[in-house]
């Protein structure tokens, strides 16, 4: 806390005015950095580029942006983010699945995934899945990028198969 209120340029009393403790300041903190990268997704998303590039830089936004700049202890943050915000966490992946399923719904990927039998939400939740997955397997940033280009590719191809 001491290093905190430092970083902050307050007292450590300070700090403790404005949140009651540790936990307190960590859920904070998370919420603000979740709803951060929701802003940034959904933004990404409402481009005019077409649906293959708002979807690898929503991706980017949401899960991207931390790979490879975690230091040894993020196993350690993520696990007690999971215990301390879990509620919270949850809340922020519900908003970004249903902000990706919109996008897909208002494309001509949602005549796809009819034809399919899938739902916009089912492509979203499999490209979610597919960013954590990235987001823990890869070693840059540039190597999730060309992941999700790929998954994207996937699931955009149809898309330029009816033109």
């Amino acid at each position: 806390m001491d290093e905190v209120a430092r970083a902050a340029g307050v007292s450590r009393q300070g700090l403790y005015l404005q949140f009651a403790n540790k936990e307190e300041l960590f859920r904070k903190t998370l919420e603000n950095s979740l709803n951060n990268q929701l802003n940034a997704a959904v933004a990404a998303l409402a481009r005019q580029d077409g649906l293959e590039v708002r979807i690898i830089a929503a991706c980017d936004a949401w899960s991207g942006r931390f790979v490879g700049s975690l230091g040894s202890d993020a196993a350690d943050l993520m696990c007690a983010s999971t215990s301390l915000a879990g509620t919270t966490l949850t809340h922020y992946e519900a908003e970004f699945e249903l902000a990706l399923a919109r996008a897909i719904a208002d494309s001509p990927l949602n005549d796809f995934c009819t034809t399919a039998g899938l739902s916009p939400a089912d492509l979203a939740r499999t490209l979610h899945a597919t960013a954590r997955g990235l987001k823990q397997s890869s070693a840059t940033r540039e190597e999730f990028v060309k992941g999700m280009t790929v998954a994207a590719r996937m699931f955009c191809t149809p898309l330029k198969q009816r033109r």
